[in-house]
């Protein structure tokens, strides 16, 4: 399943994995986004064949589908047993896992949702937009608790972490809605589409920074509570301290394809990349890893569970990479 090529000479080595499992039956067209439940039973992906599906993550058998077309982005609650999905058509929702009944819709945003993410244990949830903003939401009386930020261009993906008690996240101008839960000492990311990355206090909704790149962001994440990474149009990849962002720690680029996703893994964190590379890069590893098999198309998303990387692509296959062996 694997082939290592490295050139000691110049110290770079490269392992490339090959899927273990493929599920060609989930959709019929591209796969736009995909997740893992927190117990690592269930997936659930959105697909440009109109549907969002929940399937078994051991074999790909589907459990429920539900008509969805114009959802582009999926995400399990950390129960595992409801999913927040935000559409083209401006709105969120909360779905069952078990029947993929609808169970809350949140309106207010004026553009397509393009990123998602879930407060702690899911009281509060958080959605980005073409509109250019980003909204704090309240699960149980389904309402916007706050827009967290109002940009002059669309935020293409958020994430939200807890913030380095050295860091100055600002105060609020008014005391916080009792109905926010889990919000003090969070940062939000938001990558956008001018080419800035910018942190925001999720409680005071004060900017933190605010760093430019190359050119536009389309995804970010915490590698911890001072790490950020955060990906661009153009095939980079900023690492920065939240700290200090005047200059990145470091600037990865393997390829011009568009960084699409990245999500922490261990000590590094998994990359794809809109050419059909996904690759794994870990502190303790001496060699790149290469998840291999989606060719040319685009990988949307990653998600894993364990020692298990799930990988969604253009050409309609969701594939399964099992880790085990690092």
């Amino acid at each position: 399943k694997s082939i290592v090529v490295s050139c000691p000479r110049e110290n770079v080595s490269t392992k490339f994995l090959a899927p273990y499992t493929t599920f060609c039956g989930i959709h019929q067209k591209s796969i736009t986004c995909l997740d893992i439940s927190s117990g690592g039973g269930l997936g659930v992906s959105t697909s440009t064949d109109g549907t969002m599906k929940i399937w078994q993550a051991a074999n790909g058998e589907i459990r429920v589908r539900a008509s969805s077309f114009d959802v582009v982005c999926c995400l399990f609650f950390p129960s595992g047993l409801v999913v927040l999905s935000g559409g083209m058509d401006a709105q969120l929702k909360v779905w069952s896992a078990e029947d993929a009944s609808c169970v809350v819709t949140f309106k207010g945003h004026k553009g397509g949702i393009l990123d998602t993410a879930i407060v702690d244990r899911g009281r509060n949830v958080l959605s980005c937009s073409r509109d250019g903003t980003a909204r704090l939401w309240d699960c149980g009386k389904s309402t916007c608790l706050g827009v967290i930020a109002d940009c002059s261009s669309p935020i293409n993906g958020i994430a939200v972490g807890t913030a380095d008690n050295s860091l100055n996240l600002g105060t609020p101008e008014k005391p916080p809605s009792d109905r926010e839960i889990g919000t003090e000492r969070k940062i939000l990311l938001l990558a956008r589409e001018d080419k800035k990355l910018q942190g925001v206090g999720l409680q005071s909704r004060q900017p933190v920074f605010l760093f430019i790149g190359s050119d536009a962001f389309n995804c970010c994440m915490f590698l911890s509570s001072t790490y950020i990474l955060a990906g661009t149009q153009d095939g980079n990849i900023y690492q920065l301290d939240v700290r200090n962002t005047n200059t990145p720690i470091q600037v990865i680029h393997r390829s011009g394809a568009p960084v699409l996703s990245l999500l922490p893994y261990r000590d590094g964190f998994v990359a794809s990349q809109g050419d059909g590379t996904c690759f794994v890069i870990q502190q303790d590893l001496d060699y790149v890893l290469d998840l291999t098999e989606a060719d040319c198309d685009p990988v949307y998303k990653v998600a894993s569970w364990e020692k298990q990387i799930y990988t969604c692509c253009r050409d309609g296959i969701v594939r399964r990479y099992q880790l085990s062996d690092l």
